[in-house]
C-alpha cells in the first residue's frame, strides 16, 4: 500500500510538472529567505554572548550635556578614569581599557599599516579570547610585550610558533622593538571588541599618563561584583568624578568651556544594538533587524500559505480520482494518509531545496551584511525545534484540508463533477490583500531607498570631488619637509593642483560675538581652496603675499557667520577664543558652505587656519583623469624618496564620499532583493486562487464561450474580482508606506521630497504584475475549447 502511495505521489509530480515545480520553489525560496534572515538576527542578538563574564561585563558610557542643551551619549572615558573608579568603588572587580590605533609595523626591511589595539594586561582576564600560546595573566605585563592573532603571525611569519620573535613598531616617528609575547584566536566575527596585534596599556603608562579627566578617547569596561548593583555604582562614580576632577572643570569653564559629564553603565550585551550610544565598537541599528525579522517571517507566512492555496487548487482535478476510488472499496482514512503523505513529499522536497538555495545564497548574503555566517550556525535545539515544528505545520495544512474534504465527498457527485468548494474564500482573498499590500509598500519604500541613495551621491557638494586623490604622510610638524613634499610633488606632470591639510577632522569650541560656537577646523595651506574648487563669496584667501595670515588670519564659512549672528559678510571680524586659547583672530574671508561631511548631517561652523603650531599630513592632488596609473607611479616614487620607511597609502576623495553611505547601500541592496521576493510570492498566491477560481467556472466560461463571448469578456469576468482585491490593498499601502518614509528621510539633515509620482510608478508596477499573473490563467482558459469543458453535461 505504502509503495502504493508513493508511486501514485511521484506521478502527480510528474503530470503536472510546471504546476509542482512553481509549488516547491515557492516554498522553497520562501524558507530559503527566512533561513539567511534568521541566521542574520540570530548573529545579531547574541553579539559578544561568548564571553564567559558576560553577565557582569559592562561598558563605561559618558553622556555630556553641552550649555545649548545638547546632549551626546559617548561609549568612551578618559584614561584615568576607569581605573580610579576601580580604586574608588569595591563592587568594581575589574577595569580594562581598550583603544584602537593605526600603526606602521616593521618586519626586517618591510613596513606595513596595521590596526593595533592597546589593552590593560588584565585583558584576557576580563575577556574571554582564547590563547594558543602564552600565559593569559602575564602575556601583556611587560610594557614591550605584543600579542599576534594567529591569522597576523601566519601573514608575516607563515608559522605560528612566534613567540620570542621582535617586531619593530614606529613610536613618535622612531621604530622600538616589541617582542612577541602570546598568540590568540582570531575574533569571533560576533564580537564588539576586534583585533589583530595587541600592546599594552602599561607602555604608555610608563611613556606618559592621560590626567585629564574630561579627555574622552578610551573605551573603558568593568566587571561588576555578581552581587552590585549598577545603579548604585553609578551614584559613586558621580561622586568621584565631582571630586577628583573638580580642579579640572573650575579650570575649563574660565575658558568657555560648559558641559556637565554624567557617568553610567551599559551592559556588554546591549552595546551591538544600541546606536544611540556613539563611540561603540561594531554598533548596528537594531530597526535593521527588525525589519528583516519581520520581512522573514511574512514571507515564512505567505510562503506556506500559498503552498496550501495551490495544493488544493490542483487536487481539485483529482476530483474523479477519488470517487474511483471511493466506489472500489477506498476508505477514507486511507485517502487522508495518501494526500498527507504526499504533502510530505513535497514539503520534504521543499524543505531541501531550501537548504541548497540558502547554502548557494550565503556568500552573497555574507558580502551584503559583512558578516561570516555558516548554516551551521543555525543548529541549536530552539531553532530545530522550530524548523521541525513549521515543517509539521505546513504538511498538515497542504494536506488536511483537501485530505478531509475531499475524502468525504459523495463518489456519485465526484464523477460526474457535481461538487462545490464554499464560494466566499475570505481567508484567501485576505491574503491577496496581505500580499499586496506588502508587496506595494515595498515597492514604494525600494523606490525612494533608490532615489535618496543617488540623491546623496550624486549632489554637489560644494566643492569638486572628481579626480582627488589625498595622500597621507602621518601626522607630521615638520612644516620644512612638508614644503619638500609639496614642492616634489608638484613637479609631477598629471598633477594640475596640489594643498595640505591636516589628518583626520578637528573639533574644538570658539568664542565670536560673545556666543560659544561648536566648530570643525581645517588646517589648510593658500591653496587649499583653490585646489578643491570651493569659492569665496567674501573677503580674501591666505596668501603668501601676507605673512601674517599663517598666526592672526582665519578663513570661516557660511554657517559660522550665522551662527555667530553678525550682520553683513563678517569679513574684519574677529574671533576671541579657539581651542583652548584666548586670541584675536581676524576673519579675512568667508567660504561658502560645502558639504564636508555627510549629508545625513547639516553643515555646521568651520574655522580655516594656518597656525603654525598645528600639524598638516595629507596632500589633495587634482590629478588628470588620463594620466592615474602613470602618475600614481609618479607620485609613489617620489612618496618613497622623501618617506622610505613608511607605506604609501592614499584614496580618492569620490571613494571617501561614498564610503559615507556604505550601509544605504547595503541595505538598498537587501530591501531590493526582499521585495522582488515578496512579489514573486505574492504572484504565486494569486495564481493559485486564479487556478481555483477557474476551475470553479470551468463550465461557466464553456457555457459563455459557446454563447459568443470573447478572449476579452472572458479575462476581465476572472480578473475583476482580483483587481479590486488589488486596489484595496493600494488604499492600506500607501499611506502606510508614506509614514514609514517620512520617518526613514529624517535620519537624512539632506533629502529628496516625498512626490505622488513615485507612489504612482509603484502602483502601476504592482498592478501590471497583478494583470500578468491573471492573465496568464484566464486567456488560457479563455482559449481553451469549451467542448472539452460541457462533455460532461
Amino acid at each position: 500500500m505504502l509503495k502504493n502511495y508513493i508511486k501514485i505521489a511521484f506521478r502527480n509530480l510528474m503530470r503536472n510538472k510546471i504546476f509542482s515545480i512553481i509549488n516547491i520553489t515557492g516554498l522553497s525560496l520562501g524558507l530559503a529567505c527566512c533561513m539567511l534572515i534568521f541566521l542574520y538576527t540570530k548573529d545579531e542578538i547574541t553579539f559578544d554572548g561568548f564571553h564567559e563574564k558576560k553577565a557582569n561585563l559592562y561598558n563605561l558610557t559618558c553622556k555630556v550635556v553641552e550649555k545649548d542643551g545638547k546632549k551626546i551619549n559617548y561609549g568612551i572615558a578618559a584614561m584615568v578614569q576607569g581605573p580610579s573608579f576601580k580604586q574608588e568603588i569595591p563592587e568594581i572587580e575589574s577595569c580594562t581599557r581598550v583603544q584602537n590605533n593605526n600603526l606602521i609595523i616593521k618586519i626586517g626591511n618591510k613596513t606595513f599599516y596595521e590596526d593595533v589595539l592597546w589593552v590593560d594586561d588584565n585583558f584576557f582576564s576580563v575577556f574571554t579570547f582564547p590563547l594558543l600560546n602564552g600565559n593569559p595573566k602575564t602575556v601583556l605585563k611587560d610594557i614591550r610585550s605584543i600579542v599576534l592573532t594567529d591569522e597576523i603571525a601566519n601573514k608575516y611569519f607563515g608559522k605560528l610558533n612566534v613567540i620570542g620573535e621582535t617586531i619593530q613598531i614606529e613610536m613618535n616617528d622612531k621604530f622600538e622593538p616589541f617582542i612577541v609575547t602570546g598568540i590568540s584566536k582570531k575574533s569571533p566575527h560576533n564580537s564588539s571588541i576586534k583585533f589583530n596585534i595587541l600592546l599594552s596599556y602599561n607602555y604608555q603608562e610608563e611613556k606618559g599618563r592621560d590626567e585629564h579627566w574630561l579627555n574622552l578617547g578610551y573605551p573603558t569596561f568593568f566587571v561588576l561584583n555578581p552581587n552590585a548593583n549598577p545603579k548604585l555604582v553609578e551614584a559613586k562614580m558621580e561622586k568621584v568624578f565631582a571630586l577628583r576632577a573638580g580642579k579640572e572643570i573650575v579650570e575649563e569653564r574660565k575658558h568657555g568651556f560648559d558641559a556637565t559629564f554624567t557617568f553610567g553603565l551599559q551592559p556588554l550585551l546591549n552595546m551591538h544594538l544600541n546606536s544611540e550610544i556613539i563611540n561603540t565598537p561594531e554598533v548596528s541599528n537594531p530597526i535593521y533587524s527588525y525589519i528583516l525579522s519581520g520581512i522573514a517571517l511574512f514571507i515564512l507566512l505567505i510562503a506556506c500559505i500559498n503552498f496550501v492555496n495551490l495544493s488544493v487548487s490542483q487536487s481539485l482535478k483529482r476530483g474523479k480520482e477519488i470517487g474511483i476510488r471511493k466506489v472500489i472499496g477506498g476508505e477514507r482514512k486511507q485517502l487522508i494518509f495518501q494526500f498527507l503523505g504526499e504533502s510530505f513529499l513535497l514539503c520534504s522536497i521543499a524543505f531541501f531545496m531550501a537548504f541548497a538555495f540558502a547554502q548557494l545564497a550565503l556568500p552573497f548574503f555574507n558580502s551584503w551584511t559583512n558578516k561570516s555566517l555558516s548554516l551551521g550556525y543555525l543548529m541549536d535545539f530552539q531553532l530545530v525545534l522550530g524548523a521541525i515544528i513549521l515543517f509539521l505545520v505546513t504538511v498538515f495544512s497542504a494536506g488536511f484540508y483537501p485530505a478531509l474534504v475531499l475524502s468525504g465527498l459523495d463518489p456519485v457527485k465526484t464523477l460526474y463533477n457535481r461538487f462545490r468548494f464554499g464560494t466566499k474564500n475570505y481567508l484567501s482573498k485576505g491574503l491577496i490583500v496581505l500580499q499586496f499590500t506588502l508587496a506595494t509598500f515595498m515597492i514604494i519604500t525600494t523606490f525612494f531607498i533608490f532615489y535618496q541613495f543617488d540623491f546623496l551621491t550624486n549632489k554637489s557638494l560644494g566643492y569638486n570631488y572628481k579626480n582627488l586623490l589625498i595622500v597621507s604622510v602621518g601626522r607630521n610638524g615638520d612644516h620644512k619637509l612638508m614644503s619638500v613634499f609639496k614642492n616634489e610633488f608638484s613637479k609631477i606632470p598629471g598633477i594640475t593642483k596640489i594643498a595640505k591639510r591636516q589628518n583626520g577632522y578637528w573639533g574644538t569650541i570658539s568664542k565670536a560675538n560673545q556666543k560659544d560656537i561648536n566648530v570643525s577646523i581645517e588646517h589648510i595651506d593658500e591653496d587649499y581652496l583653490q585646489t578643491l574648487e570651493i569659492p569665496l563669496i567674501a573677503g580674501r584667501n591666505f596668501s603668501k603675499d601676507f605673512p601674517g595670515d599663517s598666526s592672526a588670519s582665519v578663513l570661516v564659512n557660511k554657517a559660522y557667520i550665522k551662527a555667530a549672528g553678525w550682520k553683513g559678510s563678517g569679513v574684519g571680524q574677529t574671533i576671541d577664543f579657539l581651542n583652548g586659547k584666548t586670541s584675536k583672530l581676524q576673519i579675512i574671508g568667508v567660504v561658502k558652505d560645502y558639504h564636508y561631511s555627510s549629508l545625513k548631517d547639516k553643515i555646521q561652523p568651520q574655522i580655516f587656519s594656518m597656525q603654525p603650531d598645528y600639524e598638516y599630513g595629507r596632500f589633495f592632488m587634482r590629478i588628470d583623469y588620463k594620466n592615474r596609473p602613470k602618475t600614481l607611479q609618479a607620485i609613489e616614487k617620489v612618496y618613497h624618496k622623501l618617506n622610505p620607511y613608511r607605506p604609501f597609502r592614499y584614496d580618492y576623495e569620490e571613494d571617501l564620499n561614498l564610503k559615507k553611505y556604505e550601509s544605504e547601500a547595503k541595505w538598498k541592496q537587501i530591501i531590493m532583493f526582499g521585495t522582488i521576493l515578496m512579489i514573486f510570492i505574492s504572484c504565486m498566491g494569486l495564481l493559485g486562487l486564479t487556478m481555483l477560481s477557474i476551475q470553479k467556472r470551468t463550465k461557466e466560461i464553456g457555457v459563455r464561450k459557446v454563447l459568443g463571448a470573447n478572449v476579452f469578456q472572458i479575462l476581465n469576468l476572472v480578473s475583476k474580482n482580483y483587481i479590486a482585491l488589488i486596489f484595496i490593498s493600494f488604499f492600506i499601502a500607501i499611506p502606510t508606506a508614506w509614514f514609514a518614509v517620512s520617518k526613514w528621510l529624517e535620519n537624512f539633515a539632506y533629502k529628496i521630497e516625498i512626490s505622488w509620482q513615485i507612489f504612482a510608478c509603484a502602483i502601476l508596477i504592482t498592478l501590471l504584475i497583478a494583470i500578468l499573473t491573471v492573465s496568464f490563467q484566464a486567456i488560457k482558459a479563455a482559449m481553451a475549447n469549451p467542448v472539452n469543458s460541457l462533455r460532461s453535461e
